[in-house]
Protein backbone atom coordinates (compact mmCIF):
# COMPACT_ATOMS: atom_id res chain seq x y z
CA UNK A 1 0.00 0.00 0.00
CA UNK A 2 0.72 3.53 -0.86
CA UNK A 3 0.41 6.94 1.14
CA UNK A 4 1.27 8.81 4.45
CA UNK A 5 1.23 7.29 7.72
CA UNK A 6 -1.83 7.59 9.52
CA UNK A 7 -1.07 8.23 13.29
CA UNK A 8 -3.89 7.47 14.69
CA UNK A 9 -4.71 4.02 12.97
CA UNK A 10 -1.00 3.20 14.29
CA UNK A 11 -2.41 4.09 17.94
CA UNK A 12 -5.43 2.05 17.13
CA UNK A 13 -3.12 -0.76 15.35
CA UNK A 14 -0.99 -0.67 19.08
CA UNK A 15 -3.72 -0.76 21.22
CA UNK A 16 -5.52 -3.70 19.53
CA UNK A 17 -2.51 -5.71 20.20
CA UNK A 18 -1.54 -4.85 23.93
CA UNK A 19 -5.14 -5.47 24.45
CA UNK A 20 -5.69 -3.50 27.74
CA UNK A 21 -8.35 -0.55 28.26
CA UNK A 22 -6.21 1.44 30.36
CA UNK A 23 -2.53 2.92 30.05
CA UNK A 24 -0.01 -0.17 29.69
CA UNK A 25 3.83 0.14 30.55
CA UNK A 26 6.62 0.09 27.90
CA UNK A 27 8.08 -2.84 29.88
CA UNK A 28 7.02 -4.15 33.22
CA UNK A 29 8.52 -7.29 35.44
CA UNK A 30 6.07 -10.27 36.14
CA UNK A 31 6.59 -12.24 39.24
CA UNK A 32 4.39 -15.04 39.47
CA UNK A 33 6.70 -17.84 40.56
CA UNK A 34 8.71 -18.90 43.35
CA UNK A 35 9.77 -15.05 43.76
CA UNK A 36 8.10 -14.91 47.42
CA UNK A 37 9.35 -17.55 48.39
CA UNK A 38 12.54 -17.74 47.92
CA UNK A 39 12.57 -14.09 48.95
CA UNK A 40 11.43 -15.22 52.54
CA UNK A 41 14.02 -18.46 52.58
CA UNK A 42 16.67 -15.70 51.92
CA UNK A 43 15.35 -13.31 54.80
CA UNK A 44 15.12 -16.12 56.97
CA UNK A 45 18.56 -17.52 56.43
CA UNK A 46 19.71 -13.40 57.16
CA UNK A 47 22.72 -13.87 54.59
CA UNK A 48 20.73 -11.30 52.56
CA UNK A 49 24.38 -9.47 51.01
CA UNK A 50 27.15 -10.94 49.05
CA UNK A 51 27.81 -14.38 50.34
CA UNK A 52 24.53 -16.88 50.13
CA UNK A 53 23.25 -19.61 48.63
CA UNK A 54 21.49 -18.26 45.98
CA UNK A 55 24.15 -15.90 44.64
CA UNK A 56 25.84 -19.59 44.00
CA UNK A 57 22.69 -20.99 42.55
CA UNK A 58 21.76 -18.17 40.56
CA UNK A 59 25.37 -17.98 38.95
CA UNK A 60 25.16 -21.76 38.17
CA UNK A 61 21.87 -21.67 36.56
CA UNK A 62 23.28 -18.63 34.21
CA UNK A 63 26.16 -21.12 33.43
CA UNK A 64 23.24 -23.81 32.31
CA UNK A 65 21.05 -21.54 31.08
CA UNK A 66 23.35 -19.67 28.48
CA UNK A 67 26.04 -22.72 27.99
CA UNK A 68 29.19 -20.17 29.46
CA UNK A 69 31.05 -22.32 31.42
CA UNK A 70 31.47 -19.19 34.03
CA UNK A 71 28.95 -16.41 35.38
CA UNK A 72 29.60 -14.07 37.79
CA UNK A 73 26.79 -12.23 39.49
CA UNK A 74 27.13 -8.77 39.95
CA UNK A 75 25.33 -5.50 40.75
CA UNK A 76 24.16 -4.22 37.74
CA UNK A 77 25.09 -4.51 33.60
CA UNK A 78 27.47 -1.71 34.32
CA UNK A 79 29.37 -2.63 36.44
CA UNK A 80 29.38 -6.21 34.77
CA UNK A 81 30.83 -4.51 31.48
CA UNK A 82 33.20 -1.90 33.01
CA UNK A 83 34.67 -5.26 34.64
CA UNK A 84 34.49 -7.78 31.53
CA UNK A 85 36.58 -4.66 29.62
CA UNK A 86 39.10 -4.91 32.58
CA UNK A 87 40.03 -8.04 32.22
CA UNK A 88 39.53 -7.78 28.60
CA UNK A 89 42.80 -5.37 28.70
CA UNK A 90 41.45 -1.89 28.08
CA UNK A 91 43.51 0.94 30.09
CA UNK A 92 43.16 4.48 30.73
CA UNK A 93 43.91 6.78 27.28
CA UNK A 94 42.85 3.19 25.01
CA UNK A 95 40.00 3.41 22.47
CA UNK A 96 37.43 0.81 22.57
CA UNK A 97 34.96 0.76 19.55
CA UNK A 98 31.41 0.85 20.34
CA UNK A 99 28.17 1.13 18.27
CA UNK A 100 26.57 5.00 18.31
CA UNK A 101 22.66 3.35 18.50
CA UNK A 102 23.13 1.98 22.11
CA UNK A 103 22.11 2.96 25.54
CA UNK A 104 25.01 5.14 27.64
CA UNK A 105 25.78 2.72 29.72
CA UNK A 106 27.97 0.84 26.84
CA UNK A 107 29.92 3.99 26.25
CA UNK A 108 30.41 4.90 30.39
CA UNK A 109 31.78 1.38 31.19
CA UNK A 110 34.71 2.74 28.81
CA UNK A 111 34.60 5.96 30.40
CA UNK A 112 34.97 4.42 33.40
CA UNK A 113 38.24 2.92 32.76
CA UNK A 114 39.69 6.48 31.35
CA UNK A 115 39.85 4.61 27.95
CA UNK A 116 38.20 6.65 24.82
CA UNK A 117 35.18 5.23 23.09
CA UNK A 118 35.03 4.73 19.45
CA UNK A 119 31.99 4.95 17.14
CA UNK A 120 30.95 2.81 14.24
CA UNK A 121 28.09 2.48 12.69
CA UNK A 122 25.22 -0.13 12.92
CA UNK A 123 23.51 -1.74 10.11
CA UNK A 124 19.52 -2.11 9.28
CA UNK A 125 19.31 -6.03 9.15
CA UNK A 126 20.22 -6.25 12.82
CA UNK A 127 20.20 -2.37 14.27
CA UNK A 128 23.85 -3.38 16.16
CA UNK A 129 27.06 -2.91 15.24
CA UNK A 130 28.08 -3.39 11.15
CA UNK A 131 30.81 -5.95 10.43
CA UNK A 132 31.13 -4.27 7.00
CA UNK A 133 32.02 -0.53 8.69
CA UNK A 134 33.53 -2.18 11.50
CA UNK A 135 35.90 -3.61 8.87
CA UNK A 136 36.26 -0.48 6.45
CA UNK A 137 36.78 1.21 10.22
CA UNK A 138 39.90 -0.39 10.95
CA UNK A 139 41.05 -0.42 7.20
CA UNK A 140 41.23 3.25 7.55
CA UNK A 141 42.66 4.11 10.90
CA UNK A 142 44.14 1.10 12.21
CA UNK A 143 47.79 0.57 12.23
CA UNK A 144 49.13 -2.70 13.20
CA UNK A 145 52.12 -2.35 15.76
CA UNK A 146 54.13 -4.90 18.18
CA UNK A 147 51.27 -3.86 21.17
CA UNK A 148 48.25 -4.25 19.13
CA UNK A 149 46.09 -2.06 16.91
CA UNK A 150 46.98 1.86 16.84
CA UNK A 151 44.21 4.24 15.84
CA UNK A 152 46.94 5.93 13.80
CA UNK A 153 44.49 9.38 13.18
CA UNK A 154 45.19 9.50 18.00
CA UNK A 155 47.58 7.47 18.52
CA UNK A 156 45.99 5.53 20.88
CA UNK A 157 45.43 1.44 21.07
CA UNK A 158 42.28 0.32 19.86
CA UNK A 159 42.25 -2.68 22.56
CA UNK A 160 38.28 -4.21 22.49
CA UNK A 161 35.83 -3.92 20.31
CA UNK A 162 32.00 -4.25 21.88
CA UNK A 163 29.06 -4.93 19.94
CA UNK A 164 25.82 -4.60 21.58
CA UNK A 165 22.36 -7.21 20.70
CA UNK A 166 19.82 -4.20 20.49
CA UNK A 167 16.42 -5.13 21.78
CA UNK A 168 17.72 -8.71 22.39
CA UNK A 169 18.32 -9.02 18.84
CA UNK A 170 21.53 -10.40 18.05
CA UNK A 171 24.22 -8.51 15.80
CA UNK A 172 26.37 -10.39 12.95
CA UNK A 173 28.93 -11.78 15.76
CA UNK A 174 30.10 -14.56 12.97
CA UNK A 175 31.17 -11.24 10.87
CA UNK A 176 32.37 -9.41 13.66
CA UNK A 177 34.29 -11.90 15.01
CA UNK A 178 35.88 -12.57 11.67
CA UNK A 179 37.25 -8.68 11.59
CA UNK A 180 38.09 -9.05 15.00
CA UNK A 181 40.37 -11.71 14.58
CA UNK A 182 41.92 -10.48 11.51
CA UNK A 183 42.84 -7.35 13.66
CA UNK A 184 43.76 -9.43 16.66
CA UNK A 185 41.32 -7.38 18.98
CA UNK A 186 39.39 -8.85 21.92
CA UNK A 187 35.41 -8.75 21.48
CA UNK A 188 33.17 -8.20 24.45
CA UNK A 189 29.78 -8.82 23.99
CA UNK A 190 27.34 -6.56 25.55
CA UNK A 191 24.61 -9.16 25.80
CA UNK A 192 22.37 -6.90 28.84
CA UNK A 193 19.14 -6.65 26.64
CA UNK A 194 19.46 -9.97 24.85
CA UNK A 195 19.06 -13.16 27.98
CA UNK A 196 16.99 -15.85 26.34
CA UNK A 197 18.04 -14.54 22.93
CA UNK A 198 20.10 -17.13 20.90
CA UNK A 199 22.56 -16.83 17.76
CA UNK A 200 22.65 -19.78 14.98
CA UNK A 201 21.65 -22.18 18.36
CA UNK A 202 23.85 -20.57 20.81
CA UNK A 203 23.44 -17.80 23.50
CA UNK A 204 24.60 -14.62 23.09
CA UNK A 205 27.62 -13.19 25.15
CA UNK A 206 28.98 -16.91 24.88
CA UNK A 207 30.80 -15.42 21.60
CA UNK A 208 33.42 -12.58 22.84
CA UNK A 209 36.18 -13.52 25.41
CA UNK A 210 34.05 -12.37 28.30
CA UNK A 211 30.27 -10.46 27.90
CA UNK A 212 27.96 -8.69 30.25
CA UNK A 213 23.99 -9.96 30.93
CA UNK A 214 21.94 -7.26 32.81
CA UNK A 215 18.85 -8.08 35.20
CA UNK A 216 17.62 -4.69 35.62
CA UNK A 217 13.76 -4.63 36.65
CA UNK A 218 13.31 -3.61 32.95
CA UNK A 219 15.08 -6.27 31.55
CA UNK A 220 13.21 -9.70 30.49
CA UNK A 221 13.88 -11.58 33.55
CA UNK A 222 15.02 -9.19 36.77
CA UNK A 223 16.91 -9.38 39.95
CA UNK A 224 15.94 -5.47 40.91
CA UNK A 225 19.37 -4.43 39.87
CA UNK A 226 21.90 -7.01 38.66
CA UNK A 227 24.14 -8.28 36.27
CA UNK A 228 26.54 -10.70 35.13
CA UNK A 229 30.07 -11.48 33.67
CA UNK A 230 30.23 -14.57 31.65
CA UNK A 231 33.32 -16.54 30.24
CA UNK A 232 34.70 -19.73 29.11
CA UNK A 233 38.05 -18.80 30.32
CA UNK A 234 38.91 -20.29 33.78
CA UNK A 235 41.19 -17.45 34.79
CA UNK A 236 39.28 -14.76 33.94
CA UNK A 237 36.42 -16.12 35.71
CA UNK A 238 38.42 -16.02 38.90
CA UNK A 239 39.93 -12.64 38.63
CA UNK A 240 36.56 -11.34 37.57
CA UNK A 241 35.31 -12.38 40.91
CA UNK A 242 38.56 -11.59 42.49
CA UNK A 243 38.27 -8.03 41.51
CA UNK A 244 34.06 -7.98 41.79
CA UNK A 245 34.65 -8.94 45.22
CA UNK A 246 36.92 -5.88 47.02
CA UNK A 247 39.89 -8.34 45.92
CA UNK A 248 40.12 -9.75 49.45
CA UNK A 249 42.07 -12.32 49.84
CA UNK A 250 40.39 -15.68 51.08
CA UNK A 251 40.62 -16.43 54.82
CA UNK A 252 39.54 -17.06 57.85
CA UNK A 253 39.37 -13.67 59.46
CA UNK A 254 41.54 -11.82 58.01
CA UNK A 255 41.25 -8.69 55.67
CA UNK A 256 43.90 -8.93 53.13
CA UNK A 257 43.48 -7.09 49.55
CA UNK A 258 45.83 -7.98 46.69
CA UNK A 259 44.74 -5.01 44.17
CA UNK A 260 42.64 -2.01 43.86
CA UNK A 261 39.23 -4.41 43.82
CA UNK A 262 34.98 -3.02 43.66
CA UNK A 263 32.21 -3.95 45.68
CA UNK A 264 30.30 -5.12 42.77
CA UNK A 265 29.41 -8.47 43.78
CA UNK A 266 25.46 -9.26 43.57
CA UNK A 267 23.48 -9.70 46.61
CA UNK A 268 21.98 -12.79 48.04
CA UNK A 269 18.28 -11.25 48.12
CA UNK A 270 18.77 -10.05 44.25
CA UNK A 271 19.98 -13.74 43.95
CA UNK A 272 16.73 -15.06 45.12
CA UNK A 273 14.61 -13.31 43.33
CA UNK A 274 16.71 -14.06 39.94
CA UNK A 275 16.76 -18.01 40.62
CA UNK A 276 12.72 -17.59 40.70
CA UNK A 277 12.57 -14.86 37.47
CA UNK A 278 15.10 -17.68 35.70
CA UNK A 279 12.86 -20.44 36.16
CA UNK A 280 10.23 -18.71 34.24
CA UNK A 281 12.66 -17.48 30.96
CA UNK A 282 11.37 -20.17 29.10
CA UNK A 283 8.03 -19.02 29.17
CA UNK A 284 8.73 -15.50 28.92
CA UNK A 285 10.49 -15.59 26.31
CA UNK A 286 7.65 -17.65 24.52
CA UNK A 287 5.12 -15.21 24.95
CA UNK A 288 7.27 -12.07 24.01
CA UNK A 289 7.92 -14.08 20.59
CA UNK A 290 4.06 -14.33 20.54
CA UNK A 291 3.33 -10.80 21.23
CA UNK A 292 5.97 -9.75 18.56
CA UNK A 293 3.84 -12.17 16.00
CA UNK A 294 0.94 -10.41 16.76
CA UNK A 295 2.14 -6.89 15.93
CA UNK A 296 3.70 -8.03 12.31
CA UNK A 297 -0.05 -9.20 12.00
CA UNK A 298 -1.30 -6.35 12.80
CA UNK A 299 0.64 -4.00 11.00
CA UNK A 300 1.12 -6.09 8.05
CA UNK A 301 -1.35 -3.99 5.78
CA UNK A 302 -0.37 -0.18 7.36
CA UNK A 303 1.48 2.12 5.25
CA UNK A 304 4.76 4.36 5.98
CA UNK A 305 5.75 1.88 9.25
CA UNK A 306 7.04 -1.67 9.52
CA UNK A 307 8.04 -4.78 12.48
CA UNK A 308 11.23 -4.94 13.27
CA UNK A 309 11.48 -8.63 12.63
CA UNK A 310 14.80 -10.79 14.12
CA UNK A 311 17.86 -11.31 11.94
CA UNK A 312 18.15 -14.80 9.81
CA UNK A 313 19.90 -17.77 12.05
CA UNK A 314 18.49 -15.44 15.49
CA UNK A 315 15.97 -16.56 18.16
CA UNK A 316 15.26 -13.33 19.77
CA UNK A 317 13.81 -12.64 23.23
CA UNK A 318 12.33 -9.40 21.44
CA UNK A 319 12.77 -7.84 24.48
CA UNK A 320 11.32 -4.58 23.18
CA UNK A 321 9.53 -4.51 20.17
CA UNK A 322 10.62 -1.74 17.54
CA UNK A 323 8.53 -0.31 14.80
CA UNK A 324 10.54 1.32 11.70
CA UNK A 325 9.01 4.32 10.30
CA UNK A 326 9.66 4.84 6.53
CA UNK A 327 12.60 7.12 5.94
CA UNK A 328 9.86 9.38 4.15
CA UNK A 329 7.95 9.66 7.59
CA UNK A 330 10.71 10.19 9.83
CA UNK A 331 9.07 14.02 10.49
CA UNK A 332 6.23 12.45 12.05
CA UNK A 333 7.71 10.50 14.43
CA UNK A 334 7.69 12.74 17.67
CA UNK A 335 3.94 13.56 16.87
CA UNK A 336 3.19 9.56 16.66
CA UNK A 337 4.94 9.07 20.56
CA UNK A 338 2.91 12.27 21.58
CA UNK A 339 -0.51 10.62 20.47
CA UNK A 340 0.61 6.98 21.06
CA UNK A 341 1.83 8.65 25.43
CA UNK A 342 -0.95 10.61 25.58
CA UNK A 343 -3.59 7.47 24.49
CA UNK A 344 -2.05 5.57 27.22
CA UNK A 345 0.62 3.59 25.56
CA UNK A 346 3.85 4.57 26.53
CA UNK A 347 6.40 4.04 23.68
CA UNK A 348 9.83 6.02 23.09
CA UNK A 349 12.18 5.93 20.69
CA UNK A 350 16.09 4.89 20.43
CA UNK A 351 18.87 6.77 22.51
CA UNK A 352 19.89 9.70 21.37
CA UNK A 353 23.41 8.83 19.53
CA UNK A 354 25.56 8.66 21.81
CA UNK A 355 28.22 10.82 19.43
CA UNK A 356 25.21 13.11 19.98
CA UNK A 357 25.93 13.64 24.03
CA UNK A 358 28.46 16.51 25.25
CA UNK A 359 30.66 14.26 27.18
CA UNK A 360 31.19 12.15 23.73
CA UNK A 361 30.78 14.38 21.02
CA UNK A 362 34.56 14.72 20.57
CA UNK A 363 34.92 10.70 20.74
CA UNK A 364 36.71 9.36 17.25
CA UNK A 365 33.92 7.88 15.01
CA UNK A 366 33.36 6.68 11.49
CA UNK A 367 30.91 7.18 9.18
CA UNK A 368 27.22 6.97 10.79
CA UNK A 369 24.84 6.81 8.24
CA UNK A 370 22.82 3.60 8.77
CA UNK A 371 22.77 4.39 12.86
CA UNK A 372 21.74 8.20 11.99
CA UNK A 373 18.78 6.51 9.68
CA UNK A 374 17.86 4.61 12.46
CA UNK A 375 17.67 6.90 15.14
CA UNK A 376 15.06 8.73 13.17
CA UNK A 377 12.86 5.65 12.24
CA UNK A 378 12.49 3.66 15.61
CA UNK A 379 9.57 3.41 17.96
CA UNK A 380 9.32 0.80 20.51
CA UNK A 381 6.12 -0.04 21.45
CA UNK A 382 5.09 -2.08 25.18
CA UNK A 383 6.44 -5.42 25.30
CA UNK A 384 6.00 -7.01 28.47
CA UNK A 385 5.26 -10.88 28.30
CA UNK A 386 1.83 -10.44 30.25
CA UNK A 387 1.44 -8.67 26.87
CA UNK A 388 2.10 -12.15 24.83
CA UNK A 389 -1.55 -12.97 25.27
CA UNK A 390 -3.04 -16.63 23.16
Amino acid sequence: MTGRLDIREVVEVVRGVVGVADSVALHEPEFSGNEKTYLNDCIDSTFVSSVGEFVDRFEAMLSARTGSRHAIACVNGTAALQVALQLAGVRANDEVIVPALTFVATANSVSFLAAVPHFVDSESRTLGLSARALAERLDAVGERGPHGVRNAQTGRRIAAIVPMHAFGHPVDLAGLLEVAEAWNIPVVEDATESVGTLYRNRHTGTFGLLSALSFNGNKIITTGGGGAILTGDDELARRAKHVTTTAKLPHRWAFDHDEIGYNFRLPNLNAALGCAQLEQLDGFVARKRRLADQYRAAFRHVSGIQVFVEPEGARSNYWLNALLLDESETEQRDKLLDELNDAGVMSRPAWTLLHRLPMYCECPRGHLLVAEGLGRRIVNVPSSARLGHA
